[in-house]
């Protein structure tokens, strides 16, 4: 007889007989702690409350085109962008998150390197070598505390992780999120020793 609430639910989901693999429940319970990351990206601060993040979870297929496309960029096989790319590879989940852009806010602070938000905004997007520019320099912050957020998600729940450039300049040029003029990429793991350091 069950004798716990937990026993009662494990038995209406599974049956009262049951055996778990760990490999597949690990990979399941990273998959839902990178959807507590596009929460945590979502509910993060952003300056004057203007939310201009974007978010997605690749795995698969959609994943391995991220590492392709990281070796296409360097086309070399020993450096930091193929040392990456390997990475990726070993994550079974590649968390994206994005800012929106170029948009402005109206504070006309200046750290951007225009006199005004509106300047910002007449100079027009440009495509740089990875990412689009301008960037408004709150925007900028909005997009680091998202990530912060995220990753602090991560590491609360003992997923491995570490955040990208180079993914992030990968999904860019594959358009994952269209609207973004920039994207950070954290793939996540869950092994016995994190694959993303000592490499």
């Amino acid at each position: 007889m069950p004798k716990t609430l937990v026993d009662v639910m494990l038995m209406e989901s599974v049956g009262a007989d049951m055996r778990i693999s760990g490999s597949e429940e690990e990979t399941k319970s990273v998959i839902e702690v990178a959807r507590l990351m596009l929460l945590a990206a979502r509910t993060a601060p952003k300056g004057k409350g203007a939310d201009d993040i974007e978010t997605m979870i690749l795995t698969g297929k959609d994943k391995d085109a991220v590492a392709h496309e990281m070796r296409k960029i360097t086309g070399k096989t020993d450096d930091h962008w193929f040392r990456d790319a390997k990475n990726v590879d070993q994550s079974p989940v590649l968390v994206l998150i994005g800012l929106k852009g170029p948009r402005i806010l109206g504070t006309n602070c200046g750290a951007c390197g225009f006199g005004s938000c509106s300047k910002l905004q007449e100079a027009g997007p440009k495509e740089g070598k990875f990412f689009t520019g301008p960037t408004c320099i709150i925007k900028a912050l909005d997009l680091g505390i998202a990530l912060g957020s995220a990753v602090k998600t991560a590491q609360i729940h003992n997923v491995d992780n570490r955040i990208f450039f180079r993914a992030g300049a990968a999904s860019h040029r594959l358009k994952l999120l269209p609207e973004c003029s920039i994207i950070m990429g954290i793939p996540l793991s869950a092994t016995g020793k994190s694959a993303f350091f000592d490499r």
